[in-house]
């Protein structure tokens, strides 16, 4: 029994400690602690009784490691387990009743499968559809001077979605530190964010990466062969 008492003891800090951290990517051996964690029965079951708490806690704003645990949680866990995850947040980790022109929840779903390319396309008609609300004008792309009509809280969310379960990789916010990181070079953001190759522009879909094996900041994609000035302006609305 006190040996019990101690293993729980034990991994109930492994799980504080990668809470009180402030990651801005997921490192390697965090993700690994967490399956470590999944991997015991006692640590599975503390960790999805953490999970849902933090997540019900609405004065928690939604983390990375909270997008992460969810989604290993559907991936490694035992049925019961799921099960009790989804019967607890049937949704993910971010509550999106009363943020956003629309509800992006079936955004939430793909990101949450990891199905990178599917939300991809998804994300892109949302700011179209978003832009056309403002200008009654169907759009297919968005030009520069259409990212004005996309309401910044909205931009907020979708970048949010795809940042958290992402590990902290992907999002227009990611991108654009990687843009002020290379000196708002544009050339120095297409190499870093692999949209080059040998300085040509990657051929869509095949040449993109559709995991987070992708550098940080490869996707979304947004206008990606539609030059910089979309792009532009979007990083210029992102205030956070």
């Amino acid at each position: 029994m006190e040996q019990k008492i101690n293993k729980l003891r034990n991994i109930s800090k492994e799980i504080d400690n990668i809470f009180k951290q402030d990651y801005s990517i997921i490192p390697y051996k965090i993700e690994k602690l967490i399956d470590e964690i999944l991997y015991d029965d006692e640590g599975e079951k503390l960790l999805l009784e953490i999970i849902i708490e933090r997540v019900n806690n609405l004065s928690n704003d939604p983390d990375i490691v909270d997008g992460l645990i969810y989604q290993k949680i559907l991936e490694k866990s035992k049925s019961s387990i799921k099960e009790n995850l989804i019967v607890n947040l049937p949704n993910g980790v971010i509550h999106l009743d009363s943020l956003g022109i629309f509800n992006y929840q079936p955004l939430q779903n793909l990101l949450i499968k990891k199905q990178f390319q599917e939300a991809d396309k998804l994300t892109q008609q949302y700011l179209c559809r978003l832009v056309e609300i403002k200008t009654n004008n169907k759009k297919n792309w968005l030009y520069f001077t259409d990212v004005q009509f996309v309401p910044q809280q909205d931009l907020f969310m979708l970048d949010m979605l795809w940042r958290v379960y992402s590990k902290g990789k992907f999002g227009f916010s990611i991108q654009k530190k990687v843009w002020v990181h290379s000196n708002k070079k544009w050339d120095k953001l297409w190499e870093k964010i692999h949209w080059i190759n040998n300085g040509i522009m990657k051929r869509y879909p095949d040449e993109f990466v559709w995991t987070t094996d992708a550098p940080e900041g490869h996707l979304p994609l947004f206008n990606q062969l539609r030059g910089t000035q979309a792009l532009h302006y979007l990083f210029k609305s992102i205030k956070w």
